[in-house]
């Protein structure tokens, strides 16, 4: 077995079922001590869902914690860190899974619930991340997944406040990945499309069958590993793996005349060429580009 988790610690939040549950379960079969976090999810026979996978974790011989604390309450999340440092001496991975949908379309949303899923996606991984980030500089090693979505970066009808969320945790990843580089820190994002408690209801038992959680978790234990790479956006489901970029086109440089309004409309296609894009490595190079074309008028 290549990836191995010996003398690692992870924390998986929203993990007392669906991918979660499969993530913390693979991570602990290749030898991490893992911390199982879930808020009040109930198991099958109304007890707590942390506790029972935690459950089989030991039952299967390896070494678990449970932590019940909601990723948008601080003070809980960093005594489950304090709790976790105290335990192991260290945490190694943050996978940020927890989650919620309150789907509806964005006319008859209710505010409330846009900031309730913001809270939970976008304020709850900050919360956890931020509890761990510390440690994870003094150890001058850490691997940290945030769980971003195909809604947040293509769409989906009915979910503006979901895919808000996720698409924001992608540039979560594209600024924690440049400033945890020095220290050791990898900070990726994963993108699943798996059948969940979250999705019950929604496809055909035939398209249920391929998107099991558990054909995820192979590409998030790469994200998490020892040779991870950082800043990838890796989307998985069915087992099927592939990758999602944000570009930039080359573009073309208008000037700063009275019609260039009128310019920009005449040429939006040439603007759109997709021929010389390129994955920019932080956010400077689309200045970067603007100017030196820009210079060379």
């Amino acid at each position: 077995m290549g990836i191995n988790f010996k003398g690692r610690v992870a924390v998986v939040t929203g993990a007392g079922g669906g991918l979660g549950r499969e993530h913390a379960l693979a991570l602990a079969a290749r030898g991490a001590r893992v911390v199982v976090n879930d808020f009040g999810r109930p198991d099958a026979a109304g007890g707590n869902a942390a506790d029972a996978v935690v459950a089989e974790i030991r039952a299967a011989g390896g070494e678990a914690i449970a932590s019940h604390a909601s990723v948008t309450d601080e003070a809980a999340v960093a005594a489950m860190v304090e709790q976790t440092v105290a335990t192991w001496g260290r945490i190694d991975i943050l996978v940020n899974n927890a989650g919620i949908l309150r789907d509806k379309s964005f006319g008859k949303m209710d505010l409330a619930d846009f900031r309730l899923v913001l809270d939970v996606h976008l304020m709850g991984a900050v919360i956890c991340t931020q509890a761990v980030w510390n440690v994870m500089r003094a150890q001058k090693y850490g691997r940290v997944v945030f769980t971003t979505s195909s809604t947040g970066l293509y769409g989906n009808f009915g979910q503006a406040n979901y895919g808000a969320a996720k698409m924001a945790l992608v540039g979560l990843m594209q600024t924690l990945a440049i400033e945890g580089a020095k220290d050791g820190i990898r900070v990726n994002c994963l993108a699943p499309t798996a059948a969940t408690r979250m999705t019950e209801g929604l496809m055909p038992a035939a398209v249920l069958e391929q998107l099991v959680p558990a054909a995820v978790t192979p590409g998030l234990l790469h994200l998490v590993s020892d040779d991870a790479p950082t800043r990838a956006i890796l989307c998985a489901g069915a087992g099927t793996f592939e990758r999602a970029y944000v570009t930039l086109t080359g573009g073309v440089h208008l000037g700063r005349g009275a019609d260039v309004a009128e310019q920009v409309a005449a040429q939006f296609d040439a603007i759109s060429d997709r021929s010389d894009e390129r994955v920019p490595q932080s956010g400077s190079e689309q200045g970067h580009n603007e100017v030196s074309k820009a210079l060379a008028a």
